[in-house]
């Protein structure tokens, strides 16, 4: 069975997410693809707790409460999700595009939108024997649920900004914290380095640098232990109940590399009317495109996300007049947000 749709959006993170608003503000409803579970990107993946600044009207709000109201915008246009499917095959057919994800999924999409951020990533993982025994129950890659080092003895392995933000957020609620790092110096902000060297200084953290785990301590299945090799090669051992790994992440193109797109160091060359890519009818939004200028925020992501929607809409319906309306004025808009109109 093939799904037929005007706009197929790749990508569920705040690009791909506005995209959806957009497209149902021009009358549009649109189908979305991510390999992740659940939307939110890399935003719910890397820094749900993390504050935002530079979003304009929002003078502060989390990674997740930035997805959360993206997805309340976009709920009036009831985009069909398709979570958990990463595309495998996109072909020019019929004057759209064959669209298959890895589990023989199709679809058959007027216009494409590729919204993938850095295209897919994974954590660089730490390479130890048993580590893989005892990932996604105690050695951890990212956090989900920070309640859970509650009281716990955690250790920490990492120098950048994450390993240094949750060593800020969970030391006051551990049993015992340990932020261990390989380096004398950490690649984090210094603000929040100054913020855990005065945890340590009051006995809620330590930190431990010039460092690397060289062996993890298993007893009836279960991490007790970390043993970590100092400047001296001796071996000091922790005692741990949690294992939290930011090794940073490497970046994937993945099948995108293969679609035959304009593709620029791990990007997606687009031009700046349409953020179109070279193949007409496939657009390209946020950190995945590149264009003389380019920067790579949230904000830059919404404006080329309303310029695609537009050029798709030529597209969509060939011919027809496409008109500038304001939401704040237009019936037709109102009606689309499922709004009532000012007296």
């Amino acid at each position: 069975m093939t799904i037929n749709t005007d706009a197929l959006i790749i990508g569920a993170g705040p690009a791909g997410l506005f995209q959806i608003f957009e497209l149902g503000l021009l009358g549009i409803k649109p189908d979305i693809i991510d390999s992740l579970p659940e939307p939110g990107g890399q935003c719910t993946e890397l820094y749900p707790d993390k504050p935002i600044y530079d979003i304009p009207g929002i003078p502060y709000c989390t990674g997740q409460e930035l997805i959360d109201n993206l997805m309340k915008q976009a709920e009036p246009f009831e985009a069909g999700f398709h979570l958990g499917e990463e595309v495998v095959q996109v072909t020019p057919e019929d004057g759209g595009f064959r669209v298959v994800t890895h589990i023989d999924k199709e679809f058959f999409a007027k216009t494409v939108f590729v919204a993938g951020g850095v295209g897919s990533f994974q954590p660089r993982k730490i390479r130890l024997p048993q580590a893989e025994e005892i990932e996604g129950t105690q050695l951890h890659y990212r956090v989900r649920d920070p309640s859970r080092f509650d009281g716990k003895r955690v250790v920490i392995l990492g120098g950048g900004d994450s390993a240094l933000d949750w060593a800020q957020d969970l030391a006051p609620r551990a049993a015992t914290l340990t932020l261990v790092h390989r380096r004398d110096e950490f690649r984090g902000a210094p603000a929040t380095v100054d913020a855990i060297r005065h945890l340590e200084s009051e006995g809620k953290a330590e930190i431990i640098t010039s460092a690397t785990a060289s062996g993890l301590g298993i007893e009836d299945g279960r991490l007790v232990a970390i043993d970590v090799k100092l400047p001296n090669d001796e071996i000091r051992t922790l005692e741990a109940d949690e294992l939290l790994i930011f090794f940073g992440l490497a970046p994937k193109l993945g099948p995108i590399a293969h679609w035959g797109l304009d593709i620029n160091r791990k990007t997606v060359n687009v031009d700046t009317e349409k953020f179109e890519t070279n193949i007409p009818g496939i657009f390209a939004i946020g950190d995945i495109n590149s264009y003389p200028g380019k920067k790579k925020l949230i904000l830059s992501a919404f404006h080329e996300a309303a310029l695609a929607a537009f050029a798709a809409k030529a597209i969509i319906e060939p011919g027809k007049k496409v008109h500038l309306q304001y939401t704040t004025t237009s019936p037709i808009m109102h009606e689309r947000l499922g709004v009532e109109a000012d007296e």
